[in-house]
């Protein structure tokens, strides 16, 4: 904690912040808003929320948006279905509506006896109105549940993650009440400093050699998708368990497949690469 009472996000082992994503995490802590984090993917952002709950100490409820999620998922669901068969094959009692009600991950977060950090990952995915469908939850910190006459109300508001790959424009009403932050892609330096988080043992020539060649691709602007920090990890692995040396590398660019997820990039990846006299690197691609 810090002197004002607030929990501070430092960081935690296994995950690199720059100094700007601390502040906007702390920021977001101390005023109790949800942080809305952009950023190309695999830059980290899901994994931002588990980093913040392991620096602090805190249990982490993962909600996943997909295309037909609403609200009210977050919130409660109402089993209808188990108590018809219940009161049909059963010998609970039916009568008691609260045994069949089941809180989402928004109403666990809610419910909770202690604070704990709340993911909503990728908010873009569901339908438009989704967010705005939030406002009012994330504002009051409870929500109504209109079968038992309760209202759940937090004890302690969660630090909210909320993660976009701007597949959606979101709404301006609820970008007003989110603090924001873009993870700009990681430089040379600091992805040196990932890569050794994940990689400690990994000798200095060959971390050199696949980050310069890592970056050279990216700057290829033809491709349709660029190679991800979380595939520069892939690929690395994939170096380190072949025993590809440095100059193998130096040579060529082994296990492209691992880096390159689409086929017209890897056709002109390996195109440019004839061009400019770059070979198989003993076969692997």
């Amino acid at each position: 904690m810090n002197n004002n009472g607030f929990d501070q996000f430092k960081g935690s082992a296994d995950y690199v912040t720059s100094e700007p994503l601390r502040n906007a995490v702390n920021v977001a802590i101390a005023l109790g808003r949800p942080l809305l984090i952009r950023g190309e993917p695999g830059t980290g952002k899901t994994l931002l929320a588990h980093s913040i709950a392991q620096g602090l100490g805190k249990r982490l409820i993962v909600w996943n948006i997909k295309s037909t999620t609403k609200a009210q998922d977050g919130l409660y669901v109402y089993d209808t279905v188990q108590r018809l068969n219940d009161s049909r094959f059963g010998d609970r009692d039916v009568s008691e509506i609260r045994h069949y009600i089941k809180l989402g991950k928004l109403g666990q977060a809610f419910a909770s006896p202690e604070k704990v950090v709340l993911l909503i990952d990728e908010v873009d995915k569901a339908d438009v109105e989704f967010p705005n469908d939030l406002l009012n939850e994330l504002d009051e910190m409870s929500f109504y549940i209109p079968e038992t006459n309760e209202t759940v109300k937090a004890l302690y508001r969660p630090i909210t993650i909320i993660t976009s790959n701007a597949e959606k424009e979101l709404p301006d009403a609820f970008l007003r009440r989110c603090i924001f932050h873009f993870i700009e892609f990681p430089t040379p330096e600091m992805m040196e400093e990932i890569v050794r988080v994940h990689f400690p043992e990994i000798k200095q020539t060959l971390l050199k050699e696949a980050r310069k060649t890592f970056y050279a691709i990216r700057e290829l602007d033809e491709l349709r998708k660029k190679p991800s920090t979380s595939e520069l990890l892939d690929w690395i692995r994939a170096l380190i368990a072949g025993g590809v040396t440095n100059e193998e590398l130096s040579r060529g660019v082994p296990y492209v497949g691992t880096l390159l997820k689409k086929e017209n990039d890897v056709e002109h990846f390996l195109a440019r690469s004839r061009t400019a006299g770059r070979g198989f690197a003993g076969g692997k691609w």
